[in-house]
This record gives C-alpha cells, sequence and structure tokens, in this order.
C-alpha cells in the first residue's frame, strides 16, 4: 500500500460517525410500586452493506430506551419498540403521553393549559408490562443523514421500512435482546409502517413477533382519500362525522341519548341504505336523493340542502368546516371535540387543525426540556417534532394504487401464526375513522382459526384517545392485558 493511499483511508477513518449514547438511571411508581429503571438516550449509526462486503455509514437514527432495573433474566422480559407517523413524525407522542415515565400534563379531558406547559410522572407508565424503545425516523428528531447522504433517500416507503428494520436488528442484537417477546406499537403512519414492517422483520431479518399494536390506524389508504370515484371514505366517515355531531349537540337529543347505540345505527344506515345509494349514482331519482340527505342529515347535524348539493358526499375538510359555522368555530381533524376559530368563518377550509395545535406546544417544550434535564442527552439540533422537510414521500413502489400494507400484515400472521394484534380505535377520530379500520380488518382474508388473532377497542376520545386520562386509563389496561397473553413465556 502506498503512503498516499494509507493517508486517504486514515483520513476517511476520522470522518467516520461514531454513537452517541448516554445512560442514567431513574425510578417510576405504577399502580403504588416503585420500578428502577435505566434510560438510554441517543444515536445509532445504521450502515449499508455494499455488494464487495463493505459497509457504508447512512444516518444517525436518533432513540430513547427504558429497561427495567434488577431483572434476574432479562432476556426474557418483553421489548417494545415504538414509533408515530406523519410521514414526518418523531416518536415524542406516545412516549410522553402513552408509554414512557414522564408524560406531558394535558388535564382530565386534554385541552391545552396556558403556558408554561409541565410534566407529570406518568402512573399508566408502560415500563411494568415491557422494556420499551422510542425510534425517530431520519430526518425526524435528531435523526439525520450522515454528512455526504442525501436525506431524501430516506423519505420513501420501503427505505423507511428498511432503515426502521435495521435499527431494530441492531438494537436486538447489541442488548441481546433475540430471546425477548418482542413487539411494535404504531401510531397512524407508524401503523401503516408496523404492518410493513411486520412482514419484512420475518423475511429479512429472521425476527419473528408475538404482537402489533396499532393505535389509529391506517393500513388501507383507499378507505381515507376523497378523491372522486372513490366512495368509500364517504361511508367510513359517516360514523365519526356522528359522533362528533353527537358531542357538540348538533344532533337531536331526543333520538340520541347516548353515543353507541348511534353509532350502531349510523353504521347500519353506512353500510346498507347509503352505501346503496352511492352505488347508483345518477340514477337516484330526485325523490330518492332527497330522502338519503334527510338521513344524512339527521346524523351528522348538516343540513338536507348542503348535503345534497355536495351530492351526497360531505367530505371531512368540507364537514370540519360547515358543522359549526354559524358559531364560528371549526372541527379538529385528529380529534373531533377541540375547536378552532378561522378568521373567515365563510371559507371553504380551516385555517389550521385545531387538535394538533392543542398538543404541538406542550409535546415540543416537554420534550425538549425533558431530553436534556432529565436524559442528560445534548444536542443543538431542532428536535423535529413533526416535520414537513420528508415531503414529497415517496410513494414510487406503490405507483397508480392505493397503499395497502394489510397484505403485508396477513402473510406475516399466515406464516407466524402466534403473531397477534390489537387495533385502538377513537370515536371522535377524523384522520383514520374506526369504521374504515373495521373494513379494512374485516378484509384481511385471514383464514378463519386466525381470525382471533386480531383484537379491537374502542375510545371516547380522539386520534391521541390518550390524552383524554379515561382513554389513557382504559388503554393502559387493555394493552397490558395484550402483551401478557401474547408473550407465551417458555415453561420452566
Amino acid at each position: 500500500m502506498s503512503d498516499e493511499q494509507q493517508n486517504e483511508e486514515t483520513a476517511q477513518d476520522k470522518t467516520l460517525v461514531e454513537d452517541q449514547i448516554v445512560t442514567s438511571q431513574h425510578s417510576v411508581t405504577i399502580n403504588g410500586r416503585t420500578l428502577e429503571y435505566t434510560a438510554t438516550a441517543g444515536t445509532f449509526v445504521l450502515q449499508e452493506e455494499d455488494e464487495e462486503g463493505g459497509s457504508q455509514q447512512k444516518a444517525k437514527i436518533f432513540f430513547v430506551a427504558y429497561s427495567l432495573a434488577n431483572v434476574k433474566e432479562p432476556e426474557k422480559r418483553p421489548l417494545t419498540f415504538s414509533f408515530n407517523g406523519g410521514p414526518g413524525s418523531s416518536s415524542v407522542w406516545m412516549h410522553m403521553g402513552l408509554l414512557g415515565p414522564w408524560r406531558v400534563d394535558l388535564g382530565q379531558d386534554g385541552y391545552l393549559p396556558p403556558p408554561p406547559y409541565r410534566l407529570v410522572e406518568n402512573a399508566y407508565c408502560f415500563l411494568d408490562e415491557s422494556d420499551l424503545v422510542f425510534i425517530d425516523p431520519v430526518s425526524t428528531g435528531y435523526s439525520r443523514p450522515v454528512e455526504g447522504e442525501e436525506a431524501k433517500q430516506f423519505h420513501h416507503f420501503q427505505k423507511d421500512i428498511e432503515s426502521i428494520a435495521e435499527f431494530i436488528r441492531l438494537y436486538t442484537t447489541r442488548q441481546q435482546r433475540w430471546l425477548s417477546p418482542k413487539f411494535l406499537i404504531g401510531e397512524s403512519y407508524g401503523t401503516t409502517r408496523a404492518a410493513a414492517l411486520s412482514s419484512l422483520l420475518q423475511e429479512k431479518h429472521g425476527l419473528y413477533l408475538n404482537g402489533i399494536m396499532l393505535i389509529s390506524s391506517i393500513l388501507n389508504f383507499q378507505t381515507a382519500v376523497f378523491n372522486p370515484g372513490n366512495d368509500l371514505p364517504y361511508i367510513f366517515f359517516l360514523p365519526t362525522y356522528a359522533a362528533i355531531a353527537w358531542y357538540h349537540k348538533q344532533l337531536d337529543e331526543s333520538l340520541f341519548e347516548e353515543l353507541e347505540p348511534l353509532l350502531a345505527e349510523v353504521q347500519e344506515f353506512a353500510r346498507g341504505e347509503y352505501a346503496a345509494a352511492l352505488f347508483q349514482g345518477s340514477r337516484l331519482t330526485r325523490a330518492e336523493k332527497a330522502q338519503i340527505a334527510q338521513k344524512i342529515a339527521r346524523y351528522t347535524g348538516l343540513s338536507p340542502a348542503y348535503i345534497e348539493q355536495a351530492n351526497l358526499r360531505p367530505e371531512i375538510h368540507r364537514f370540519v368546516k360547515e358543522l359549526l359555522r354559524d358559531q364560528r368555530r371549526t372541527i379538529g381533524r385528529l380529534d373531533g371535540r377541540f375547536l378552532g376559530i378561522d378568521r373567515d368563518a365563510a371559507g371553504e377550509y380551516y385555517e389550521y387543525d385545531p387538535s394538533y395545535a392543542n398538543t404541538q406546544g406542550p409535546y415540543t417544550a416537554g420534550f425538549n426540556d425533558y431530553v436534556r434535564r432529565q436524559l442528560n442527552f445534548e444536542s443543538d439540533l431542532p428536535y423535529e417534532i413533526l416535520t414537513e422537510r420528508v415531503h414529497p414521500w415517496n410513494y414510487e413502489t406503490h405507483q397508480n394504487q392505493y397503499i395497502n400494507v394489510a397484505e403485508s400484515l396477513r402473510k406475516a400472521i399466515s406464516s407466524n401464526p402466534f403473531l397477534k394484534v390489537f387495533v385502538a380505535n377513537g370515536y371522535y377520530d377524523l384522520a383514520t375513522p374506526f369504521f374504515a379500520t373495521q373494513y379494512t380488518f374485516n378484509h384481511l382474508e385471514l383464514e378463519f382459526e386466525l381470525e382471533e388473532n386480531v383484537s379491537m377497542a374502542y375510545y371516547e376520545a380522539g386520534h391521541m384517545m390518550y390524552i383524554h386520562l379515561p382513554s389513557l386509563a382504559q388503554l393502559k389496561e387493555d394493552l397490558a392485558d395484550f402483551v401478557r397473553a401474547s408473550s407465551n413465556p417458555n415453561p420452566d
């Protein structure tokens, strides 16, 4: 080797990025028990092998992990990997709202408090059931490509899944957790990611999961994209419209005193008479159209005239603007309980999502304080809570078709019949409506004996149902039951 070559290799070695890891010791009280745990915050450097057997550094993935201390056989403890969605979201929402040892305090019902905000110990922390790892995909949180690599390569449906799968493999290997019961928990687009990962982890890495927890699920995008000629979303959003109109007292209280009987009636209408009417299209007579419009109005709080003008198809952005237009208020998309104020009350669309505005400030402030003050991780990079820099997201693997990862999940369950799935739905969620989720899972085409692998629960809250304390308490109980039942410990 020449001196010049040796100098070049030495220079390359100096530019290699190293992992940045910080650990700290803490305790949390859950159900009257004080649990000691280790927190790890930092970055793993992901590398990609080339055809010649070499490797190249690609990205730094930021994560926060919690592991219970003083465990005799930690390899037998359940291990849960958590991520949110977007695309473009960090893992902060479930970390600081549902699973982690500290949560953002939004009061009983989840409404925005005045700043400054505060964190409280999370009495519903999931650490008593499972060790936890929160993952930020590239360009979210503190995760970034290494110098010389373009970020946009990771803003890609398939590359995103592959990079998260590689992180999970790497963490599992380094922490000696291959024999642990393993779980994924994803929220929103994170459920899309989790379903695709279930198959990729098995097929590429031989990493079989015990369970997947889907919070506010969307696997088949045809159920939620309002395109001309696609009538499915109008059918699936109708029960959520009804729930939100009921919550804001826009329906006849003498007819609908309680929510669940109303939803049962609306779902029956939506899958039957309403679906049949939309199927007929312009073949509906004027009298038939008027009759259907009256029924939709009865369930949504919108006027029959408005519904007829929309050709019986009120889409989401019109609904959130129209329902309380006479009060000069708009409705939240992530959570229909929240109200917003637009300058132009006569406009077609709302200016912002009031339910996101309700959480953005408290979660951003809470995490930025927590990561330095308690986890001792320091970075001057902005922690990207929910970034637009990942857009346009590359869906080239799904060109000329709707994204549908339900088949990946079906395949994973069929080849690993011990894989269980829990699905949490918020009644007031207009981002991922519960009726659309039911349709998706009813069309998985699982074999009969595998249908019981999937279970669902419903909460009187929105997309982030855990910001509503009664829903958080019930969700913790439901998730705990699911993990215990799915862990399948080996008998001694």
